[in-house]
């Protein structure tokens, strides 16, 4: 394998910001560890990166988010506790939830965008392709959607980012690729959903957005993206956006997306997060039936 084509080991999960949107509920909880049915949301990201072959996790983190690390932890004591009450697969479970990856934490100390975000981690990541994963958005699909960028990279040598269709009515929340014009060459593994991208527009408006394709929260890119952060300058709020190092990466080594196949679940605000409960809990083994029944009782 050359060095292009490391295989990507790491994952880089920005976890700093403040979650403004679910106060009062996230005044002195971090909202990634607001639970989803029977998990927090940020375990199914760490989930996903086990299941797609990440060694490493690396949490930008930022003030008053010591419970993911905490989640994350081993905890003896409870494992103990658990298994005198005989309750052993309980113990099984929260020995299990961090798999056996390594965790990296470091502190984005302001609140400087994605972009600056992701740059935080540049000395944990190193010279490596890797992976970032938007804690607040949920992937729900047969293959894990981290794990085909990963085999989109591998396959490719380069960059790789999850974009899925968008409402036109919804373009201005998203950042919206402009695709290339298809060439006719393609691989065969990703058939028509691999798309070369030409450019990138944050959140534009539906009349100058130049495709419906939006960005998703799912990225495995180069490490030349850190060189390219480096140079962005600030923009609208003084943030760095991760936007501005992709159109770089598209314009020159070369970014793909892919359409993924699954569903996605935005849950970084109140109504996708209640969204993303429901269906997620329809869907489960255990309380899926009941939850059904329950919800076709309700006079709405």
């Amino acid at each position: 394998m050359s060095e292009k084509r490391k295989r990507v080991r790491k994952a880089v999960l920005p976890v700093a910001g403040l979650g403004t949107r679910f106060l009062p509920a996230t005044k002195a909880m971090p909202k990634e560890m607001l639970t989803v049915v029977d998990k927090p949301l940020i375990q199914y990201a760490v989930e996903e990166c086990l299941a797609s072959g990440i060694e490493h996790l690396i949490f930008v983190t930022g003030r008053r988010k010591s419970a993911i690390e905490d989640h994350f932890d081993l905890a003896p004591e409870l494992e103990q506790f658990l298994e005198n009450k005989g309750k052993d697969k309980d113990a099984q479970m929260v020995r299990e939830i961090g798999g056996n990856m390594q965790f990296s934490y470091t502190r984005q100390s302001e609140a400087l965008g994605l972009g600056h975000a992701v740059l935080c981690a540049a000395e944990l990541v190193g010279d490596e392709p890797f992976a970032v994963l938007l804690g607040d958005v949920i992937m729900d699909g047969p293959v894990p959607a981290t794990r085909e960028l990963l085999d989109i990279y591998e396959a490719t040598g380069q960059g790789a980012i999850d974009v899925e269709e968008v409402p036109r009515e919804r373009l201005h929340f998203y950042g919206i690729i402009d695709p290339a014009p298809s060439t006719g060459a393609k691989d065969s593994r990703f058939g028509d959903r691999l798309i070369r991208v030409n450019d990138l527009v944050e959140k534009p408006s539906a009349e100058t957005a130049p495709s419906n394709f939006g960005v998703t929260g799912r990225y495995v890119l180069p490490p030349e993206v850190f060189d390219y952060l480096r140079e962005t300058k600030p923009g609208a709020g003084g943030e760095i956006q991760l936007t501005d190092a992709l159109r770089t990466l598209a314009k020159g080594p070369g970014l793909w997306a892919y359409i993924y196949e699954g569903k996605t679940h935005d849950a970084g605000d109140k109504l996708g997060f209640l969204k993303a409960t429901v269906e997620i809990a329809l869907k489960n083994p255990k309380l899926g039936k009941e939850f059904r029944e329950y919800l076709r009782a309700q006079k709405f």
